[in-house]
């Protein structure tokens, strides 16, 4: 792979390391991919969106990445991709339960519908626990693995986004920090992501264009004068991956700017206009 020349032996921190990676073939799940490529993983992307999964393993490289149709809310699916990259690869060293939606934003719970609900969480939670279940029907005979989710600020605060969102991504951290007791004991590490506000397909599905997203994400932002892009997020799931973070367990890694430390209606640090 070309990319991969960029970084020496040295300096890749997943080097002979399989990751599967499920929403891998755009947004936080498609920048992760290629990182952890450029890092010496050997990549299994697994996406219900084929033609944007195959273009990332060609800009991968196919000696270094496979991609797999799947629909995470699919137990057969998630079995069928992690036996994939055992059968291809010989072994599962890191699980990315990336795959995830918003679902319609609607803010006022009469107005949502139930089926919408329980879509968001078919893919969101359930789609996590069949990810999480399968890494590691694998990892804890072979006693070493990682598992990453992503959640989202909404997963420690309310009033950020609809209620089968906020309440999926709550559930996720639930159970990232249930199943790091579990798998604890068989040298199995188990973290979650969970961005602030970031231009991703999901986020444009709202908003126009990613200037946009951006200028609407920033505007509300605590942390000023600079953005937050899908390659922070990808960073922060390298080193929860990765060996630095080897006594990392049970952790939910926000990456929010300080956005849910901030208590907005307090307004105490506000200056004026001029200084």
């Amino acid at each position: 792979m070309a990319a991969s020349s960029f970084l020496s032996a040295i300096t890749r921190r997943l080097e002979g390391k399989v990751a599967v990676i499920t929403g891998g073939a755009s947004g936080i799940g498609g920048c992760t991919a290629k990182l952890f490529a450029n890092h010496g993983a050997k990549v299994v992307i697994a996406d219900v969106q084929d033609e944007l999964g195959h273009s990332v393993r060609e800009d991968i490289g196919q000696s270094n990445c496979t991609y797999v149709h799947c629909d995470v809310s699919n137990e057969d699916h998630i079995r069928n991709v992690v036996d994939k990259a055992i059968d291809i690869y010989g072994k599962l060293d890191i699980m990315f339960n990336n795959a995830g939606i918003t679902g319609p934003h609607k803010p006022r719970i009469i107005d949502n519908e139930k089926a919408d609900f329980e879509r968001v969480l078919a893919i969101n939670v359930t789609g996590v626990f069949l990810g999480m279940k399968h890494a590691a029907r694998v990892m804890v005979p072979a006693k070493r693995g990682t598992i990453i989710s992503t959640t989202s600020i909404v997963s420690i605060i309310g009033g950020a986004a609809a209620h089968a969102y906020c309440c999926s991504k709550h559930a996720v951290l639930g159970l990232t920090r249930n199943l790091a007791v579990e798998l604890g004991q068989f040298g199995i590490r188990v973290n979650c992501v969970s961005p602030y506000g970031v231009s991703t397909p999901l986020a444009l599905e709202y908003v126009g264009n990613e200037d946009q997203v951006e200028m609407v994400f920033n505007t509300a932002a605590t942390l000023k004068g600079v953005t937050l892009k899908t390659e922070d997020l990808a960073n922060a799931a390298l080193f929860l991956a990765s060996d630095d973070a080897k006594y990392i367990s049970g952790h939910n890694l926000l990456v929010d700017g300080g956005f849910t430390v901030n208590n907005a209606a307090l307004n105490i640090f506000k200056y004026p206009q001029d200084s």
